[in-house]
Order: structure tokens, then sequence, then C-alpha cells
């Protein structure tokens, strides 16, 4: 629980009062690898803050899977939308490795945020941070093409080229694995 400590302290002035007071929304779970941690169609009501392994978020389109999103160590994935509305889940959220998590329980958390002034900021900033990250990509998908993409993620996220598969980062990057394979290679000639 320090690396989740030491998130939270990054993000916001955080007491060990309000930690103390956090312990009961808190609870901590292992996933395997290939194993959903919110699927198409549930309702999300928690945040998930990654201690080690990563996920990704997918829709399954007429049985073809279109990534949109890879959460590593460190990072906070969820539903927004289905989190915040109480509406069902429009895409998945599966590890692909092994992975343990933080659990963030939604209606403990609002329960322990009407106690803490300092816990209702943390919520704020996981949902803020996790809505930046997403701005971010759907910015990146609008303005670059698949070679700038690739790009950017090079710069920005190096782990994501190092960890995830070929036909998993073709996908997020909308593009077919044999296309990516030709960007990689048109890049160190």
């Amino acid at each position: 629980m320090d690396n989740l400590l030491s998130f939270i302290r990054s993000l916001t002035s955080f007491s060990n009062e309000s930690w103390e007071s956090l312990q009961p929304a808190l609870s901590s779970r292992t996933f395997k690898k290939n194993e959903f941690i919110l699927k198409q169609g549930e309702i999300c009501t928690s945040l998930f803050y990654i201690d080690s392994g990563f996920c990704k978020t997918f829709y399954d389109l007429d049985s073809e899977i279109k990534n949109t999103g890879f959460f590593f160590e460190n990072e906070i994935v969820t539903n927004v939308n289905s989190f915040s509305s109480g509406k069902e889940s429009a895409f998945n959220i599966i590890s692909c490795e092994p992975l343990t998590a933080f659990v963030f329980n939604k209606e403990k958390l609002i329960e322990a945020s009407k106690q803490s002034v300092e816990i209702e900021t943390l919520g704020r900033c996981c949902i803020r941070l996790y809505a930046m990250k997403q701005e971010e990509l759907s910015s990146i998908f609008q303005r670059y093409t698949a070679d700038e993409r690739l790009l950017y993620m090079e710069k920005t996220n190096p782990q994501l080229l190092q960890r995830v598969s070929l036909s998993q980062l073709a996908s997020f990057l909308g593009v077919k694995r044999e296309t990516l394979s030709r960007i990689r290679k048109r890049r160190f000639l």
C-alpha cells in the first residue's frame, strides 16, 4: 500500500487521518492474465489503482477486438461514464499479465468523502487524471497519422512498446499488424 499512498500524495495533500478513513473503501485484488476486471454491459462500481502488471480497455465489435487504452503501474483505470452514471459499461477492461490492483469501492468512497474533504478531493483528482489520459489519446488519434502516433507513444510511453504485443499495439494504433510492421521497418532503415 506504500505505492498507493505515495501516488495519492503525488496528486493532493493527504493526511494520515484521511488515509485511515479511506481504508474501508479499499481492498486489494489480484487478477490472472486475461481475467476481466470489467465486462462490457456491467456497471462499473470501482476505481482501480494498478500496483503491478498492466491491463487494457477494449471493445468487442462483431468478434473483432478494438484496443482503446493500456494502463500500467501507478495509474488509475475505470469506466468514468459507468462509474459516474450507473449505466452499463460500453467497453471491457482485462488484465494483460498478472495484475495486482487496489480497488476503490464507489459506495464506500462516497461515504468516506463525506467525512473528509481530502478524500473528496482525491476522488476528483483520480477521475480528472483518467479523463485527461483519455482526452490525450483522443486528440492523438484525431491529429496524427499512424506513423506519428507510434512516434508519440515511443516518446511518451516507451513501456507500451516494450510490454504490449505487436498485434495489440496495431489494434490500439488503428492499423493492421502488417502495416505496423512496415511502419516500424521503414523507421529503422
